[in-house]
């Protein structure tokens, strides 16, 4: 029986349509074009710094966060970014006696807008909280240490194969690999990720009818 579930952040409980947008403002090209190339990193199976890089060869995605934090233009995370089925789906399943973490890629400053959204869930952090990337088996360990449940009894959520689906697997952990988001649709048939992935859902309603509760 599924006594945690734990959820990814971008593309699994918010959308990243205002990440994007703001990052091809501060590179100064089209919005369209940082969408294409977006989809050009989702087919090769890359991350999000490399579709910024495909932009900025020599850019250091780091620094360019501090840069933009400075400039007054960083990181805004409100409830219109979330998906609409994030707060009636965490509600119900935190009313079946599910305990909710959200642990997704992220800074300690996306972590903070997080917690500000007071969302239902009895834990949230991020890679930039605990200092450690997915997918890092590391990062893993930190899911387990906040799930506080063995791992077959944890659920993780992500719409990302490469850094959600394939690496909770390989930590133990049961998955959902969820269709969302341009990495989320364009994996969501793949092979691998019909083996690797324990659950493949359309929405976060789902879940609740699914925990064995």
């Amino acid at each position: 029986m599924i006594e945690t579930i734990v959820f990814d952040v971008g593309e699994t409980l918010t959308k990243d349509d205002r990440y994007w947008a703001s990052w091809a403002d501060w590179l100064q090209v089209p919005r369209h074009t940082l969408s294409a190339l977006v989809g050009a990193v989702v087919a090769q199976g890359g991350d999000r710094a490399d579709a910024l890089r495909l932009v900025s060869p020599d850019m250091d995605v780091a620094s360019a966060c501090r840069a933009r934090e400075t400039a007054g233009r960083g990181e805004h995370l409100g409830e219109a970014d979330l998906y609409p089925d994030v707060r009636p789906a965490l509600g119900a399943l935190q009313k079946l006696g599910v305990r909710v973490v959200v642990a997704g890629e992220g800074t300690a400053r996306t972590a903070e807008l997080l917690r500000g959204l007071d969302l239902p869930a009895d834990h949230v952090a991020t890679s930039g909280d605990w200092g450690v990337a997915k997918p890092d088996p590391d990062f893993f360990t930190r899911v387990l240490e906040a799930a506080q449940a063995d791992p077959q009894a944890t659920l993780y959520v992500g719409d990302h194969p490469a850094h959600d689906i394939f690496p909770a697997q390989r930590a133990g952990l049961r998955t959902a690999h969820i269709r969302r988001g341009p990495w989320g649709h364009y994996w969501a048939d793949h092979p691998d990720v019909a083996d690797a992935a324990d659950l493949r859902i359309d929405g976060l309603r789902a879940l609740a009818e699914l925990t064995g509760r």
